[in-house]
């Protein structure tokens, strides 16, 4: 069994404001119970990691900061400067000691052992920095620091690239639902054929469906 020791960063926007491309794509479900479902269950597949020892949520949303505090993530209030990277790097500042692994909030179909994979294939002499890209190959779901290494997050568009442009290597196995982020509904329905976890599969089978009477 893989050691639990890694801290694993997740920054969750506030819900208004979160995954603005998804706004619309579940027909009938409000914008900010998407989004907080995509956070729920990427928050409760890392805490099912047996790699894993804490989970720090980033956020500034009163909602976020109660259910996925009941979930038993440890809230971390975001930084004042706004974007993933500040709250990544504020996440990571206040990690106990161990590897910490910085990992987006949208990962709705994330099974445990997947993310136990990718960790344990992170795992490495200190000061090593790897990620995973998603799956279309162009931006970054997970972001790792060896104990000695600094994180230095730079997600953004073509994150990969900066990631491997920064030092950090790639771990290319397939892993299906750690790089299935959803960004947009297309991303979704990719996600559904995975396999939702369930406050997102709730969600969906709530919507209504395309053309109905409304």
């Amino acid at each position: 069994m893989a050691e639990r020791n890694w801290t694993v960063v997740v920054p969750v926007k506030r819900l208004g404001s979160a995954k603005s491309r998804l706004r619309g794509a579940l027909d009938g479900v409000p914008h900010e119970l998407l989004a907080l479902a995509l956070a729920e269950d990427t928050v409760e597949a890392v805490l099912g990691c047996p790699a894993v020892r804490e989970v720090l949520v980033v956020t500034g949303d009163p909602e976020a900061t109660r259910t996925l505090g009941r979930l038993g993530a440890r809230i971390v209030p975001e930084p004042p400067t706004a974007g993933l990277n500040p709250a990544f790097a504020r996440g990571a500042a206040v990690a106990a000691d161990g590897p910490v692994a910085a990992l987006t909030a949208d990962l709705p179909a994330l099974r445990p052992a997947e993310l136990a994979e990718a960790l344990r294939a992170a795992g490495g002499p200190p000061g090593v920095r790897s990620f995973v890209a998603d799956a279309p190959g162009t931006g970054t779901v997970l972001l790792t620091a060896a104990p000695g290494a600094t994180l230095d997050p730079r997600f953004g568009p073509h994150s990969a690239a900066a990631h491997a442009a920064s030092g950090a290597r790639p771990l290319t196995a397939a892993w299906p639902t750690l790089r299935r982020d959803v960004d947009t509904p297309a991303d979704l329905r990719a996600a559904v054929a995975l396999g939702l976890g369930r406050q997102t599969a709730a969600l969906t089978r709530r919507a209504t469906p395309a053309g109905a009477q409304r």
